[in-house]
């Protein structure tokens, strides 16, 4: 049973998404890079925001467990978009998360690694795409 659970409609790449409350609701548009206009935001862009939100949130969780302040941690998410070779698309994923320097850089490597294990967005990825982790 769902804790919580986003509901969201869009009719595709050259519209609108809007959430079911109505907090979000964003001019989505292709790509220029993908013969679009550019002139709203997209899946890929969306997608990097919830998964770098997501991703500090649980390195929060996993640094109170582990008593590791991580307060001036940030997260930032690129998620990339490419033929798969089979006629359609694929994500991939980097993670660059920046901790404070306070760190020795084998606890943030395990914190980051611990953190993969806890995050929603990581877990429905694993296996799925690929997700490169940059400890900064």
């Amino acid at each position: 049973m769902s804790m919580y659970t986003a509901i969201a409609t869009s009719a595709g790449r050259d519209g609108r998404a809007v959430s079911s409350d109505g907090r979000l609701d964003v001019k989505l548009a292709l790509q220029k890079e993908l013969g679009g206009d550019g002139e709203g935001t997209n899946p890929e862009q969306l997608f990097a925001a919830g998964y770098a939100a997501c991703f500090a949130s649980a390195m929060r969780l996993v640094g109170a467990q582990q008593k590791i302040d991580v307060s001036d941690a940030s997260v930032t998410a690129e998620i990339g978009l490419s033929p798969n070779g089979q006629g359609g698309f694929q994500l991939e994923a980097t993670l660059r998360v920046e901790l404070p320097d306070s760190i020795a850089p084998e606890t943030a490597r395990e914190l980051v690694e611990a953190t993969h294990q806890v995050c929603p967005y990581s877990n429905a990825t694993r296996g799925n795409i690929p997700v490169n982790l940059v400890v900064e």
